[in-house]
C-alpha cells in the first residue's frame, strides 16, 4: 500500500518554546523551535513527513496575516494529489480561533489537523511529540476531513472546541457536543462525524489583511456601561482610520446584556456597526426565545463569532 503522506506546517508556541530550565514549565519563551526538529524522530507507521515553517511566533500574537499566509500554505499543500492531509502546530491560546478560521475559508475533502503542547520543548516531561504522532495519525485515517484540533489523545471538531484549562495538559474541551474522537496507541476511535465545511463553501481565498474590518469584543457584566461602546462608534463618526466595523458582545446567561450596555450596541447598530451577540458562557448557546434587537451568534462562543462577523463584512 502506497505510504500516506502528511505536512506538518508550524506557526510557534510551547510546543516550540525553550525555558532556561528543565523543570520551568511557565517561565519559557515560544517559538525557538523549528517545525523540522519538532518532528524529527517521529514515525508513524505507514505515513511520510515533511515539514515547512509558516511562522514561528507566541500564539497570543496572532493576527491575519499569519492567518492568511496558513491559509495559502494550507490550500497549497491540500491540491497535491500525494498529500493526505496538513498538521499545523500551534500556541494553545487562540488555537481554537486560528482552527474556526481555517474551516471558514478552507473546503477540501481532506484533514487539517492542528495540535500544540501545554510544556516547552526543554521540558522534563514534554507533552508535544505525543500530540504531534496523534495529530499525523488522525491526519492520514482514510476518509478523515475537515479542521480539527489534536490534544492529549483527544480529538476536537473546530466548531467546538475550546481552551477551558490555563495549566493541565489536557487543556480543550468541544463542550456539550463532545469529541470527534480519541487517538489510541495511533489509532482513532471515532464518536461522530467528521467536520463538514460550511454549506455552499467552495475553496476561498482570504483577502489581503489591511482589508479586514476591525471587529471588537465587548463583555457584558453587572454594572457594565456605555461609555467604550460610544468610544468606538464616535471614531467610526469622525472618519477615523480603522474604526469600528463590528462589535460583539459576550452576554450573560442565555444572551441578556446590561441595558445600559445595551442601550449603548442598539446606538451602534443605528450608526452602522454590525452587532451580534453572544454567551460567556463556556458551555450551552443562546436559545432563542422571542424576538431580540441584537442577533444571536448561534452555538459561536465570542471569539468564533468576532471571526464570523469579520469574514462576513468583507463578504457584504
Amino acid at each position: 500500500m502506497r505510504p500516506a503522506h502528511v505536512v506538518v506546517l508550524g506557526t510557534g508556541g510551547t510546543i516550540s518554546g525553550r525555558a532556561r530550565a528543565a523543570a520551568d514549565n511557565v517561565g519559557y519563551t515560544a517559538g525557538e523551535v523549528a517545525v523540522s526538529e519538532l518532528i524529527d524522530g517521529i514515525e508513524v507507521p505507514g505515513v511520510t513527513l515533511a515539514a515547512e515553517q509558516v511562522a514561528n511566533i507566541d500564539s497570543k500574537d496572532m493576527d491575519a496575516e499569519v492567518w492568511q499566509r496558513l491559509a495559502r500554505h494550507c490550500m497549497h499543500w491540500l491540491q497535491q494529489d500525494e498529500v493526505a492531509g496538513v498538521v499545523v502546530t500551534h500556541g494553545t491560546d487562540t488555537l481554537e480561533e486560528t482552527a474556526f478560521f481555517l474551516h471558514e475559508v478552507l473546503a477540501f475533502a481532506k484533514p487539517v489537523v492542528l495540535t500544540c503542547a501545554m510544556r516547552p520543548a526543554s521540558a522534563l516531561v514534554f507533552d508535544g511529540p505525543q500530540n504531534i504522532r496523534d495529530a499525523i495519525a488522525v491526519a492520514a485515517t482514510p476518509g478523515a476531513q475537515g479542521v480539527m484540533v489534536v490534544c492529549a489523545g483527544t480529538v476536537h471538531g473546530a466548531l467546538d472546541v475550546q481552551k477551558v484549562h490555563t495549566y493541565r495538559l489536557d487543556v480543550f474541551s468541544s463542550g456539550d457536543m463532545g469529541p470527534i474522537g480519541h487517538v489510541e496507541e495511533g489509532r482513532l476511535r471515532q464518536a461522530r462525524q467528521w467536520p463538514a465545511a460550511p454549506a455552499g463553501r467552495v475553496q476561498g481565498t482570504v483577502r489581503e489583511p489591511s482589508a479586514w474590518p476591525r471587529v471588537e469584543i465587548v463583555l457584558s457584566h453587572a454594572g457594565a456601561g456605555a461609555a467604550l461602546v460610544d468610544s468606538l462608534v464616535c471614531e467610526r463618526e469622525e472618519g477615523r482610520a480603522g474604526a469600528i466595523d463590528g462589535l460583539v458582545v459576550a452576554a450573560t446567561g442565555n444572551g441578556t446584556v446590561h441595558h445600559a450596555l445595551e442601550a449603548a450596541l442598539l446606538r451602534a447598530q443605528v450608526a452602522g456597526v454590525r452587532v451580534v451577540r453572544t454567551t460567556r458562557c463556556a458551555f450551552g448557546h443562546i436559545v432563542p426565545g422571542g424576538a431580540h434587537a441584537l442577533p444571536d451568534a448561534g452555538a459561536l462562543s465570542p471569539v468564533k463569532a468576532r471571526i464570523a462577523l469579520m469574514l462576513s463584512l468583507m463578504g457584504d
